[in-house]
């Protein structure tokens, strides 16, 4: 009878050994985890794109002000009022404010790991952002045809910088979406850092869509409103 006890003791005592043993390694992976993390408590990757976000908005800021410094200075050539087209121009925002869905609505289903509505959604955005793109071409050649080049004047100079910037930033958008979706289709991402990887890239699309916000409603619409 002791040697029963003296067994089922011994065993409880392993019992709570392997339970420690158990808790240590959650706590070992937990740390894991742990350590993609900054002392935000955000991935690092995000907080990357934040940082980088940050400094972006300064560089777009000083364009957009330098225009507008610049803006009654010109020393000849066609001004806004005279090549200006807002209609063309309302398209071509329209679809990049769409593309902000369509990025939000990739996000979603990547969290929900439906890879497959992502990658739909993720290219229909690349759509959409590579429309932008041309519209924004026709509009310089447009202009280009009106006598507005970039030494023309001040105007077309600190006009087309600014502009020209920000397509180039919609570009490698464009790029980044279409590598992202034809890796997904493949196989090649990890499927557990999908979410993370596709929200750092929304986080870059939206803030895209937000300074072409500010554009239009400043640079083309201002225009109409004088």
């Amino acid at each position: 009878m002791s040697e029963a006890v003296a067994i089922a003791h011994d065993g409880h005592s392993h019992d709570g050994h392997g339970h420690d043993a158990g808790h240590g390694h959650d706590a070992g992976h937990g740390h894991h985890q742990l350590t993609e993390n900054n002392f935000l408590g955000l991935p690092n990757i995000k907080l990357a794109m934040w940082a980088f976000l940050g400094s972006e908005c300064m560089f777009f800021g000083s364009l957009i002000g330098t225009y507008f410094f610049y803006r009654e200075m010109s020393l000849g050539g066609p001004m806004p009022e005279d090549i200006f087209d807002v209609n063309i121009t309302s398209i071509s925002t329209f679809l990049l404010l769409m593309s902000s869905v369509t990025m939000a609505l990739a996000v979603d289903n990547a969290r929900q790991r439906n890879f497959g509505k992502m990658r739909a959604f993720i290219l229909a955005t690349a759509a959409q952002g590579a429309a932008f793109v041309g519209f924004q071409i026709y509009e310089f050649s447009h202009f280009v045809a009106h006598g507005l080049k970039l030494s023309t004047s001040l105007f077309g100079s600190t006009f087309y910088t600014m502009t020209g910037f920000h397509g180039a930033h919609v570009s490698v958008g464009v790029i980044w979406l279409v590598m992202v979706a034809l890796l997904a289709t493949q196989g090649k991402l990890n499927k557990d850092k999908i979410a993370i990887n596709v929200e750092v890239m929304g986080l870059y699309w939206h803030f895209v869509d937000i300074v072409w916000i500010i554009i239009f409603t400043f640079v083309y619409l201002l225009e109409f409103t004088r």
